[in-house]
């Protein structure tokens, strides 16, 4: 911009003395492209076309939906005519890959995250796409699909972080995204920190609810809003885990959540709590048992992610 600014000066000096702009001032300039500085950010979202390793589709904090068909040598953006660019949970039907859908808004409430505008779909890989309503998300952080019933849809709904209300929670669609409803919530300042779903039975999924609210001047992280929800039946009940159960006592923040493909009885919480930390579950989430408190990030509501390797239960 400061070009910019010396050139206007530079015009506005030549035109009070000369009062006539001659076109030769201006051959010695060149004009180049000084900002905005805008960019992708961060990547918040991933997933991948099994049948077809190296398709590749990425979200970004800020820059939209990227696809890759080399297993990430080029991209290319397949998402900059929506109406937020600001990506929080991708996933495709892997029965049929055309079929992907994308939640809008990061789901980490960090002071430079961005809000979205609800839950897209694409039908054919991309090319277009249609808005399926949850418009006043703000962000969602996760979508699964039952692989057997793939008309089935759940999107965790973390919410607005800005002020509370809003559409918070575990959403269930039946009908392809035509309706939603509602089938987990706590308070008004709670949404969906994290949501996994059983590899065998897709009717068993672990939640964890997300207290926080932020403020210009204040940030909350954690609060009775929080906690572990499980449920065997698609969400039509939920049981709360709790400190009986071997979680911390006290109210808990964040909670990043996974299952080990191999041995689906073996789960992994990071747990943000008074002292945060790494536990594990061998039961399927009924009980578990903490691992450690070293080395496991210090900043929860940026990140409390993990993620195991699907072959082997003990890397993570």
């Amino acid at each position: 911009m400061k070009y910019i600014h010396v050139l206007i000066i530079l015009i506005c000096v030549t035109s009070i003395h000369s009062q006539v702009l001659s076109d030769k001032i201006l051959e010695g300039f060149t004009f180049r492209n000084v900002g905005p500085a805008g960019m992708s950010g961060r990547i918040t979202a991933i997933d991948v076309v099994l049948s077809e390793p190296e398709h590749i589709y990425v979200g970004s904090a800020s820059g939209g939906v990227w696809e890759s068909k080399d297993g990430g040598i080029t991209w290319k953006p397949i998402f900059d005519d929506q109406p937020a660019l600001s990506i929080g949970a991708i996933k495709i039907n892997q029965q049929n890959p055309s079929e992907i859908w994308v939640g809008t808004g990061e789901g980490n409430p960090r002071n430079s995250h961005n809000s979205g505008k609800g839950i897209f779909r694409t039908l054919d890989g991309g090319r277009s796409w249609s808005l399926m309503g949850l418009t006043d998300s703000k962000q969602i952080h996760r979508i699964l699909i039952d692989p057997h019933q793939p008309s089935t849809i759940y999107a965790g709904v973390a919410g607005n972080t800005w002020m509370p209300g809003g559409e918070r929670g575990v959403y269930k669609s039946i009908d392809s995204g035509k309706t939603w409803k509602n089938i987990l919530s706590t308070n008004d300042r709670s949404g969906v920190g994290d949501i996994i779903m059983d590899p065998v039975n897709p009717r068993k999924m672990v939640a964890a609810m997300y207290e926080h609210l932020r403020t210009p001047w204040d940030f909350v992280s954690g609060g009775t809003g929080s906690g572990l929800y499980i449920t065997y039946d698609g969400g039509e009940k939920w049981k709360q885990i709790s400190s009986e159960e071997g979680l911390p006592k006290g109210n808990l923040g964040r909670i990043g959540l996974a299952v080990a493909a191999s041995s689906p009885d073996i789960m992994y919480a990071l747990v943000e709590a008074k002292e945060n930390g790494l536990y594990k579950s061998t039961d399927g989430g009924e009980s578990w048992t903490l691992v450690t408190t070293k080395n496991i990030g210090n900043r929860p509501y940026y990140n409390n992610e993990i993620y195991v390797d699907p072959k082997n239960e003990n890397r993570l």
